[in-house]
C-alpha cells in the first residue's frame, strides 16, 4: 500500500444491475469515513513508508510481490490493501483466478509454483506471529527457493505490507478508490 485516498464516500451509493430481462437498483451500505488523514498529519512517516516500500520490492518478481501483499492483507483484514494490490496484480498480468484462489492457497496449490507456495507460507508465518516464531521448516523451504538476497527482500516486503496494513486498518481506510499506477 502506498497511496491513501483523501475523499472517501460516506453517502449511500446505488448501482443498477441488469440480469436477463430485469433491472434492479441495489443500495449499498455506507462507507466508513477514515478516522483521520494520517498521511497528511504524519507526512514524514508516510514518505518514509513509501521509501521503505520501494526499497523492499527491489529484485522481487512483481506478480509474486503483489500476491504476497494481497495474502498478508487478507490475513490482516485490510480491505484497502486487498483492493489496491489485487488491482495492481491484475494490471501486472496476474490472473483473476489466482487472485480469487489466494485466500485458500493451501487447498488450491495447483494454481501456484513451488516458489510462490514457499513465499505464501512464509508470508503467513511472518504475518501471524501470535502463533510463535517463524517455524524453521517454513524458513528453510523459502530458503530453498530464494537466493539469500532475494529472501531478504521478500521478508522485507512482507514486513512492510504488514506495517501498511496496520495503518490501513487502524485509520479505517476505505477500499474502492484506488486505480492501478497511483503509487510509485
Amino acid at each position: 500500500m502506498t497511496t491513501i485516498p483523501t475523499a472517501p464516500r460516506t453517502a449511500t451509493r446505488t448501482a443498477t444491475r441488469t440480469a436477463a430481462d430485469t433491472t434492479t437498483e441495489v443500495e449499498y451500505a455506507l462507507e466508513h469515513p477514515a478516522r483521520l488523514q494520517w498521511a497528511q498529519l504524519a507526512p514524514e512517516v508516510y514518505k518514509a513508508m513509501i521509501r521503505l516500500d520501494t526499497a523492499a520490492k527491489k529484485g522481487l518478481d512483481h506478480r509474486l510481490y503483489e500476491l504476497v501483499k494481497i495474502r498478508a492483507s487478507q490475513i490482516n483484514h485490510c480491505a484497502l490493501c486487498v483492493d489496491m494490490h489485487s488491482k495492481d496484480a491484475l494490471a501486472a498480468g496476474e490472473s483473476v483466478e489466482r487472485i480469487i484462489q489466494l485466500s485458500a492457497w493451501e487447498e488450491s496449490r495447483h494454481f501456484y509454483t513451488e516458489k510462490e507456495l514457499a513465499a505464501l507460507e512464509l508470508t503467513e508465518a511472518v504475518t501471524v506471529l501470535t502463533d510463535g516464531f517463524v517455524p524453521d521448516e517454513v524458513y528453510e523451504r523459502a530458503a530453498r527457493h530464494f537466493e539469500e538476497a532475494e529472501l531478504a527482500q521478500l521478508i522485507s516486503a512482507i514486513a512492510v505490507i504488514n506495517a501498511w496494513n496496520r495503518f490501513g486498518v487502524t485509520f479505517r481506510m476505505a477500499p474502492g478508490h484506488y486505480q492501478p499506477g497511483q503509487h510509485g
